[in-house]
């Protein structure tokens, strides 16, 4: 059987966004609080790679954070259960490989900063070559410093540092958004590689459908905070049920079909600050309803093992 090593329920985090005190006491202007996260719920399970995907500014990146721990939820809890009993072991891979290494530390420090301090130097410097070697590179570049190393290469580099922490999840914020195409396959073939190997398990953040698609086991589509669609990869891919999921996996380029036609969104997304009653993707949505613009719709199970959170879309199946 396989085990669930992170639970959210119900997860919600807002933001004051106000403008400073002195300025909304002369101009008596409201507090502003965005809802960035709202009744979010996931089960990850081990050995598993689980994707979340959305526009810019949907959440999904706070949504690590607070898996990670680096951010308090503001509602709802998320539970780290786990292997055998013991405490969840998570690192991060950010987007930027630059910005996440020490300009001025050399590789191995990098590489062995989490390891245990019980380790003598030889053990630590053993450890830091098999890493490196793992993840494609050679043990002399312990004496580098990161400037001396590609963008691909510097990504390899935080991965070695994950899993210098024998981390039981990764937590992967668009690792590859900032890298060339050649390189971004270069990377994913690695994680992939290093999960059959080590047993990983990802929480996989991007906006890139087609990485998605080669990741994921399991993908949440997220909008405005709010999770609207989620369920096996393969199966939201062949027949996504929400119009927003299809309308995202509309702006794919299809090869086989340059030229067909593709309905444009009628709007922008709303604002955070001012979001529409109801189901927040009304607005944009091809299907709603009345209901749709006064009542939010609950994230329900479906017969195909997806949920869906839509007033419009029905629980029959279409194969």
């Amino acid at each position: 059987m396989v085990a669930v090593i992170v639970s959210a329920r119900d997860l919600g985090r807002s933001f004051d966004a106000s403008a400073p005190l002195i300025q909304r006491l002369l101009t008596r202007a409201p507090r502003l609080t965005v809802r960035a996260v709202d009744g979010v719920s996931f089960d990850v399970t081990e050995g598993t790679t689980f994707a979340i995907v959305g526009e810019s500014g949907c959440g999904k990146s706070t949504v690590t954070r607070l898996v990670a721990g680096l951010d308090t939820p503001t509602d709802g809890e998320v539970q780290r259960l786990g292997r055998m009993g013991q405490p969840l072991r998570t690192q991060m891979v950010f987007q930027d490989p630059v910005g996440s290494l020490n300009p001025r530390w050399r590789v191995g420090r990098s590489i062995a900063e989490p390891m245990p301090l019980s380790m003598d130097a030889a053990a630590r410097f053993a450890r830091v070559s098999e890493l490196l070697e793992t993840v494609g590179l050679v043990a002399a570049d312990v004496a580098k410093f990161p400037h001396e190393f590609s963008g691909g290469q510097r990504q390899r580099i935080a991965i070695a540092r994950a899993l210098a922490a024998e981390a039981d999840l990764l937590l992967l914020d668009e690792p590859t958004s900032a890298l060339d195409v050649s390189v971004q396959a270069q990377v994913l073939n690695l994680l992939k590689d290093l999960q059959e190997r080590l047993g990983l398990t990802y929480l996989f953040i991007s906006h890139n459908l087609a990485v998605v698609r080669f990741m994921a086991d399991r993908l949440a589509i997220m909008y405005l905070g709010r999770l609207v669609e989620e369920g096996p990869a393969e199966r939201l891919f062949q027949a996504p049920a929400h119009p927003y999921t299809r309308q995202l996996l509309d702006t794919v380029p299809d090869v086989a079909n340059p030229r067909r036609n593709r309905e444009p969104l009628a709007i922008d997304i709303p604002s955070p600050l001012n979001l529409p009653p109801g189901c927040t993707f009304h607005p944009r949505c091809p299907l709603a309803t009345d209901l749709c613009r006064r009542v939010v719709p609950e994230l329900r199970s479906r017969p195909d093992g997806t949920r869906i959170a839509c007033h419009a879309v029905t629980d029959e199946v279409v194969s």
